[in-house]
């Protein structure tokens, strides 16, 4: 499964740009990868997985903006089209890593 976080948050404060800078550290931190500007993407072992660390996420959500989150499956990811560029790739943006005990 992937968990992707879209984002648009205000930046013309100072409160705002650092609420914004501790927002996307914290999905860094939480093995989030950008493959967009502000779009961020984990793999999860299962749906389960996803929905947990999407609560956890909640806990560190600023209080203006837009985020949204949406899971899909590795089949879905993996049928996404580039119209433009090409596909990156890093073994952090792939279920290759994934161990299942």
């Amino acid at each position: 499964m992937r968990l992707m976080i879209m984002f648009d948050l205000p930046v013309e404060t100072a409160k705002q740009r650092k609420a914004y800078r501790q927002f996307r550290k914290s999905l860094i931190n939480e093995g989030f990868l950008m493959i967009q500007y502000p779009v961020y993407v984990r793999v999860c072992v299962n749906r389960k997985s996803a929905t947990f660390m999407e609560q956890r996420l909640r806990r560190l959500v600023p209080a203006e903006g837009l985020i949204q989150s949406l899971i899909v499956t590795e089949k879905q990811y993996s049928e996404m089209h580039f119209l433009v560029g090409h596909s990156i790739d890093d073994v952090r943006n792939t279920s290759d890593r994934t161990v299942i005990l």
